[in-house]
């Protein structure tokens, strides 16, 4: 296939699995997902390797749904399939590592044969159990458990699975909602894949998807092959809900000659008792982006680009939890991964890696009746901290990475919810004093509009100490979670009174260089 038309196809697929995450952005119930983002797309070929990625969506999300594909291959091969069926999963250990994050799959038919699949991932509200806190003991305290199956059969709902989902939800309204947004926005995947075979005159796409993905890797490794060879090790410590210390040791050994990248966390901290452990799919994830920001950003992502780069780390380790360990706040670790990899890559590349930001975005869920006695949860996210500082550039302020999600604006969680934001504010000077300066952290104050107690998880990171610096920059500013003007530090639910009034001080990004340099 020659480099103009292989473009031209490319740039076809980009579009596509982009129109299938405009649709479900556009469909979505929940804010997390129409509003900040939170979610993947991606087109598979029909060996469960992903080809394509829309151009938005989480590096947790993304690179955890393209390790679930070949999960779905393997449990549904073709001759077991039939047009019409859409499969789905929330298995944390399969795919995206808690039961709140979804991976729908569509097969695609042409002539009778699956020639592909339209994957999606998006965070859900509820999934029943204790909710998005990390307060459970275990995993099954968490919420639903959806082993692989079949959300819909030869174009019918599995009617046991849906009543099953239904029973075990408190807002089963908002979660078939997105499900429903999630396999329409397959079908338009998967029908404007059909319309590019049309076009190209393409039985299937399996002649693109080979090279694809050969060139994807060749490229990606000519790039690790550039590198210098050695083995250098990074390391993060913080805080997560509890007080509870957690450390995050990589060595990354480069190969120059093979051009593969294997990063180790052996020596980080063993799995923890309260649900902020991940699983090796998300701990991969961040891992690769972290990588793959360094290395060439530009190459495309897919299986092809992700397989130069390994990652292990101890079973039972917080980097890579045994069942039955509990999951559901995974993101609160998950987040700092990419954090001791840049340290690493520091010693490699230091024009191209950034200081220790906030990491973990502040996750907060409420539970409870408005005033008018309805009963509502929800999750509210994107209270971000400040991002490290670059060696040429300050860190940017209130900034979401490495997750990427967008804030949601403040009129659209008070219409969603009965909840009054008191603040939304930059926290001066909390970034870690530079050369270049880290990005600031935000004060966010809530109250609700309730007449009864009502229900608080909130997760919470580096509320001990602030990020570090590189080069001599000074550590961002750590945060704090007020109560009425009272620090706390929790990691189950909280009962809350009508008035009380919550405040999160997100921490400041890490400064790069000695100030005045």
């Amino acid at each position: 296939m020659d480099g103009i038309a292989l473009e031209i196809l490319w740039g076809n697929l980009i579009s596509t699995v982009s129109e299938q995450a405009r649709a479900l952005q556009r469909i979505a119930f929940s804010p997390i997902v129409r509003e900040a983002g939170d979610l993947a797309t991606a087109l598979f070929d029909a060996e469960g390797r992903m080809v394509a990625q829309a151009v938005t969506g989480t590096p947790g999300h993304i690179n955890s749904l393209a390790a679930a594909g070949e999960h779905f291959v393997r449990h549904f091969p073709a001759g077991t399939l039939l047009p019409g069926d859409v499969l789905i999963t929330n298995d944390p250990w399969l795919t995206a590592g808690h039961f709140f994050d979804i991976t729908v799959m569509t097969p695609v038919f042409r002539r009778d044969r699956v020639i592909g699949f339209f994957g999606s991932t998006i965070h859900h509200t509820d999934i029943g159990g204790y909710g998005v806190g990390a307060g459970a003991r275990d995993v099954h305290e968490e919420g639903l458990w959806l082993p692989l199956a079949k959300l819909y059969e030869a174009g019918r709902p599995n009617a046991l699975l849906h009543d099953i989902i239904r029973r075990n939800v408190r807002t089963p309204g908002h979660v078939f909602g997105d499900l429903a947004a999630q396999v329409a926005s397959g079908r338009v995947g998967a029908e404007r894949l059909q319309a590019l075979c049309d076009r190209q005159g393409l039985d299937d796409i399996a002649e693109l998807s080979a090279q694809v993905l050969a060139r994807s890797e060749a490229a990606t490794r000519d790039s690790i092959r550039r590198l210098k060879p050695g083995t250098f090790h990074g390391e993060s410590r913080f805080d997560v809900p509890g007080g509870t210390e957690v450390v995050l040791h990589a060595a990354v050994t480069i190969d120059a000659e093979a051009g593969e990248i294997t990063i180790d966390f052996a020596g980080s901290t063993p799995q923890l008792p309260i649900g902020v452990n991940v699983v090796l799919n998300y701990t991969a994830a961040y891992a690769n982006f972290a990588v793959r920001s360094c290395l060439d950003p530009e190459l495309p992502n897919n299986w092809g680009s992700l397989r130069p780069v390994r990652v292990t780390a101890p079973e039972g380790s917080v980097v890579n939890c045994a069942y039955p360990a509990p999951v559901n706040a995974r993101h609160v670790v998950g987040m700092y991964v990419p954090f001791p990899i840049l340290k690493a890559l520091h010693q490699v590349m230091p024009e191209r890696v950034l200081a220790e930001g906030a990491g973990a975005v502040w996750t907060i869920q409420i539970q409870g009746k408005d005033a008018g006695g309805q009963s509502f949860t929800s999750s509210m996210f994107s209270y971000s901290g400040g991002m490290g500082a670059r060696r040429g550039k300050p860190g940017p302020a209130a900034t979401c990475y490495p997750t990427g999600i967008a804030a949601v604006p403040v009129e659209v969680l008070e219409a969603a919810m009965p909840v009054e934001i008191t603040c939304k504010e930059l926290r001066d000077g909390s970034g870690g004093a530079g050369a270049q300066p880290g990005g600031d952290g935000q004060r966010i104050g809530f109250r609700l509009r309730t007449n009864e107690p009502w229900l608080l998880n909130a997760v919470t990171s580096r509320t001990a100490e602030g990020p570090e610096g590189l080069e001599g920059g000074a550590p961002g500013a750590p945060g704090r979670f007020l109560v009425n003007g009272v620090p706390v530090s929790e990691a189950k639910k909280v009962v809350m009174q009508p008035a009380d009034e919550v405040v999160l001080e997100t921490p400041g990004g890490g400064g790069y260089g000695k100030a005045g340099r």
